[in-house]
Formats: C-alpha cells, sequence, structure tokens
C-alpha cells in the first residue's frame, strides 16, 4: 500500500468516525473517536470470515504503518508543539518546583513501583516476565503521555494551579522516561552489556539538554523570521518548516524530539510577534495551530484503536494486563504522595489533590510507540498487550470519568 493510498484511507476512516461519534455517540472529542475505532477493530475481528475484504483491507492498512516511527518522529513533534504553543509559561514558572520534581523523581520512582510489583503479580500467575523487563514496562507506562493529558485537560474543569501541574509535567517527563527506556532497553538487548554512571550523564546530557537547546535555537530562529515579515501565510509556512526541521535534526542528532518541540513552542507561544502582526493575525496563527492539533489528535486515536487489528495476542495476557492497570495506578499515587511531603506548599498534598492528578495522569500512543519500538524477546508481547490495557483503560475510563473525579474532589 502506497503512503498516498494510506493517508488517504487514514484520513477517510477518521472522518467517518468522527461523523459517527458527533451523530450518534456523542462522547467527548478523541475519547469518542478512540472508542469508536476500537469497535470498529473489534467488529472487523468478529466478522472477519463473514466479510474478508475488510478485514484484509483494514490488517494490510494497520501492517503498513510503522506506528513507531510514524508517531515519534513525525506526528509528536507537531502535537507537542502545538499543545506548548497554549500553554502559559508564567504559570508554568510558578510551578516550576512540583513539575520538575514529578517529571524526574515521579518517573523514577513510579517506574521501580511499578516494576517491582509486576515481578510479584507474574510470579505468582507463574507468568515468566525477568525484573530487568519488568523494570522496562515500567520505564515505558509511567511518564504521562502529553498528548492524551492535553486533549483530555482541555475539556475537564480542573483547577488552574493542578492543571499547570498535569501538563507541565506531561511535556517535559519525555526526557526521564526515554533515559530509562535507553538504559534498560541496552541492558536488556545484552547481558553483557554496561551501563556506567558517565554513560549515564552522557546520554541524559544528550537527549534532555541537547533537545532542548535543539528547541531554543529553532525557536529564535523562527520568531526572528516571523518577526519581520507580516505575511500570514510565510508566518504558518516558517512555523510548520521549524517542527519539520526540528524532527529530521533531531532524529540525526539522537536528541529528544519532545522536549525540542515543547522548547520552541513556549518560545513562540509566550512572544510577541512585533508590531506588524495584529492580534487577528497571531489569533488566526494560533487557531491554525490548533486545528492542526485536533486533526493529527483524531488520526493518531484512530491509529492507536486500529492497532488491536494487529493484536489478537491481548486475549492471552488480559489478567496480566488488569494487574498492569491497577499498579500504574498505585505507582503514580505513591510517585506523587512521597515527593509531596517535600513540597507541602508547591504541591497539594491534600486527598483530593492527589486523588485528581492520580487520576488525570493519562497514557497514550507514546507508550504503545515505546513498546513497539522494543526488540524480538520472548517478553514483548506481555509487555506490548499490557501497554495497551493500560492506555485503553487510561484514556476512556479515566479520561471519561475525570470531570466526575474533579467535582467530586472540589466538591467535597
Amino acid at each position: 500500500m502506497n503512503t498516498f493510498t494510506i493517508i488517504t484511507a487514514l484520513i477517510t476512516i477518521s472522518a467517518l468516525i468522527s461523523y459517527i461519534n458527533n451523530r450518534f455517540i456523542k462522547l467527548p472529542g478523541t475519547i469518542g473517536v478512540i472508542v469508536v475505532s476500537l469497535l470498529l477493530s473489534l467488529l472487523i475481528l468478529f466478522t472477519g470470515k463473514i466479510f474478508p475484504d475488510a478485514y484484509a483491507f483494514i490488517k494490510e492498512l494497520t501492517s503498513s504503518i510503522d506506528f513507531t516511527q510514524t508517531l515519534l518522529d513525525i506526528m509528536l513533534g507537531f502535537l507537542l508543539f502545538a499543545s506548548a504553543l497554549q500553554f502559559d509559561f508564567q504559570k508554568l514558572k510558578e510551578q516550576r518546583y512540583p513539575v520538575l520534581v514529578l517529571s524526574t523523581v515521579g518517573v523514577i520512582g513510579s517506574t521501580f513501583i511499578f516494576g517491582y510489583l509486576l515481578y510479584w503479580a507474574t510470579g505468582m500467575l507463574n507468568v515468566e516476565l525477568p525484573l530487568l523487563y519488568c523494570l522496562l514496562f515500567g520505564a515505558l507506562i509511567s511518564p504521562t503521555d502529553p498528548v492524551a493529558v492535553m486533549s483530555v485537560l482541555k475539556k475537564s474543569k480542573v483547577p488552574s494551579s493542578l492543571e499547570t501541574i498535569i501538563g507541565g509535567e506531561s511535556l517535559l517527563n519525555d526526557g526521564t522516561g526515554i533515559l530509562l527506556f535507553v538504559i534498560l532497553k541496552e541492558l536488556a538487548a545484552s547481558a553483557d552489556a554496561h551501563v556506567s554512571f558517565s554513560h549515564t550523564v552522557a546520554l541524559f546530557s544528550q537527549e534532555v539538554f541537547g533537545g532542548i537547546l535543539l528547541g531554543v535555537i529553532s525557536g529564535l530562529v523562527a520568531y526572528r523570521t516571523m518577526k519581520r515579515v507580516d505575511d500570514f501565510q510565510i508566518i504558518v509556512m516558517v512555523s510548520l518548516s521549524m517542527v519539520m526541521v526540528i524532527s529530521v535534526t533531531g532524529a540525526m542528532l539522537h536528541v529528544s524530539i519532545p522536549l525540542a518541540a515543547v522548547s520552541a513552542g513556549l518560545i513562540l507561544g509566550n512572544t510577541s510577534l512585533g508590531t506588524k502582526q495584529s492580534e487577528d493575525m497571531q489569533r488566526y496563527f494560533h487557531n491554525v495551530w490548533h486545528l492542526i492539533d485536533e486533526l493529527l489528535n483524531t488520526i493518531l486515536f484512530v491509529m492507536i484503536g486500529l492497532q488491536i487489528v494487529l493484536m489478537p495476542f491481548l486475549k492471552n495476557y488480559w489478567l496480566t494486563g488488569l494487574f498492569a492497570v491497577a499498579f500504574v495506578l498505585v505507582a503514580r499515587a505513591l510517585s506523587i504522595y512521597l515527593p509531596s511531603l517535600l513540597l507541602k506548599k508547591s504541591l497539594k498534598t491534600t486527598y483530593k489533590g492527589i486523588t485528581i492528578l492520580v487520576w488525570a495522569g493519562l497514557r497514550g500512543g507514546i507508550s504503545v510507540a515505546l513498546a513497539m519500538s522494543l526488540p524480538e524477546s520472548p517478553y514483548k508481547e506481555i509487555i506490548l498487550s499490557g501497554s495497551y490495557f493500560v492506555v485503553l483503560f487510561s484514556i476512556i475510563v479515566q479520561g471519561l470519568t475525570l470531570k466526575r473525579v474533579v467535582n467530586r474532589m472540589v466538591a467535597a
């Protein structure tokens, strides 16, 4: 299946699913999209023998898409730039301490808590999954997904301070998650692999600081270019080009593309383009990127829903998947509560605040993409299946009930 056919099919299916959700099911935006696409995938699986052509087409379509590369190397830069563009840097600065702690200490703590809990559970279930792979699972599932989080936060009424913490954490915890994932992946790839402290520091510096530096430079260059023109078409093209350059350059330099996109988005979203641009033009610029964000979000969640056609092994690991869902919530609660003891003034240590932070920590396509990037091993299927269980529960159950949880906590 050629590239144009894939794009045509994805956009057409996305439009159809969005129409069905908007016209009949009426669930909130992206949540409704993933629910309908999931139901469509299950219908195709169950009726595969009755409608073999439809099953074959969807299977060929999903097989033709490199989900990991498409999301991490192409779509994610656009999605995170669009999200960061709308983010208030001043609010982020006010909540910098809890955001930094949760995006570093919180992710590390959650990884190890989840890993050891899963190792204990798989031992009881007589499922073979070494501790190193349990920790690897924890590393890819612990960071909250900025795409899923930001799409749900837009529709919720989370208190302003907590919304900033949740959104800021999701935008910045990528560096810690990638560092842990890469290190554990190297250890899992070879029993003789040795990761020294100096190697860890170098890898962290390259991924995190390299990504931030790339984003700052790209953002400043784009800002100075856009400031000197008053043509809206040029402004939009410069911003699109900048995100593409970040994606290509980030992949070549092996630095964090998400952190680079976030850095550039924060710069362009919190600076004025100057006197040549009217307020209307700046508002149109943000609206264009909001539209791009919504379109790509829809396509991404359709892709997540359709991927289940390629995962017939989900039924083999449903019990492990349920344990993974529970352990993710426990690990997140503990990884928030323990650091919050050191940040009593900055981070709400009340039951209400922790409950909202835990329930709003959604996982999404990034976790699935990282799981798919794992090298072939006897343990890849169980990690990929478990990731899918967590992501579906996170987006559908947590996403649909977040508003209710927030209202109950605020009213209590």
